[in-house]
């Protein structure tokens, strides 16, 4: 059996690689343990439910936030991927089975949350011939049916290996928000996204709204892997070409020296002009700062999205 918790059995594919040097980070991108009774609660119910959290699968710096207000992002179809990016901390290989009963295990769970939205993602099924889109499917109808009043954000894989059908499947379900992540500028997919293909991503975003135009789209991209401002502000052309309303921007975080170095810490500054730059653009919502990451904070940014839809809806 593997031990995921061991980094050369969590991720074979990066071990034999050169370790690269992890900077320290500055002091806006530092945050507090987690610890609180909703940290606990939270941490608790996932436990008793048998399900899996990108929260602490991809290490992210938000889970003590975010668990402390009962909010945890849900990551379906196990915990093993089958993609191996050099940015992610997901364990690599080759996943087990899919569980049937996972649908209801996650609909159990946001009712006992009380969620008012639920943030649904997966890892990567490259062996599975629809890509896990069914899956998503039946979990997204076993939430409306036990908490109808909750909204819905997912954020899949890129089904690339799929037949077409495999998204329509997602999107007759109707999630609130559609996720997807470019996740880089295209010039670094090589390096950082191998198992991908930039201009398939842009376009499932694009196919999304051409299937269902009242779904919102979002999809975010790390800094600091190696871009350079101009290849930001194309991808944010791109992403408006293909009608996404929601764009998140945060920090790149090394996970361990085996991943992808960081190329800068980007300051807060920078952040902020990309927000202004992405507002101009016609984002009707635009998450940019160090922390931000695509389920941060994703209830609050939902009614902000939603609001801002209307509003221009009004101006018409």
């Amino acid at each position: 059996m593997r031990d995921l918790k061991l980094p050369s059995e969590r991720h074979p594919e990066k071990a034999h690689r050169p370790d690269n040097a992890q900077p320290k980070k500055p002091d806006w991108i530092r945050v507090k343990a987690p610890v609180g009774k909703g940290y606990n609660d939270t941490r608790r119910i996932m436990r008793e439910h048998k399900l899996v959290t990108v929260c602490e699968e991809a290490g992210c710096p938000n889970a003590g936030e975010c668990w402390n207000q009962g909010h945890a992002t849900m990551m379906i179809m196990g915990e093993i991927c089958t993609r191996g990016c050099t940015f992610c901390n997901v364990a690599t290989g080759k996943p087990d089975t899919l569980d049937a009963f996972e649908p209801g295990r996650v609909a159990d769970a946001v009712q006992k949350l009380g969620l008012n939205h639920v943030v649904i993602t997966s890892v990567d099924r490259d062996d599975l011939e629809d890509g896990g889109a069914e899956h998503f499917a039946q979990t997204i109808r076993a939430v409306r049916h036990r908490s109808p009043e909750t909204t819905i954000e997912i954020l899949t894989p890129d089904f690339l290996k799929c037949a077409p059908e495999a998204l329509e499947v997602v999107v007759a379900a109707k999630p609130d928000v559609f996720n997807h992540n470019l996740e880089t500028v295209p010039g670094l997919y090589p390096t950082v996204r191998p198992g991908a293909r930039y201009f398939h991503s842009l376009r499932l975003l694009q196919r999304v709204k051409e299937l269902d135009p009242s779904i919102f789209t979002k999809s975010g991209i790390m800094v600091g892997l190696g871009e350079d401002k101009q290849s930001v502000n194309q991808i944010m052309d791109d992403m408006r070409a293909a009608d996404v309303d929601f764009l998140t921007i945060g920090q790149y975080l090394q996970p361990t020296p085996k991943h992808h170095r960081v190329d800068r810490f980007v300051h807060p500054d920078e952040f902020a002009a990309y927000e202004k730059a992405a507002y101009g653009k016609g984002f009707l919502m635009v998450s940019a700062t160090p922390l931000t990451r695509s389920s941060y904070h994703a209830g609050d940014d939902f009614a902000r999205l939603r609001a801002a839809r209307e509003e221009k809806l009004a101006r018409g």
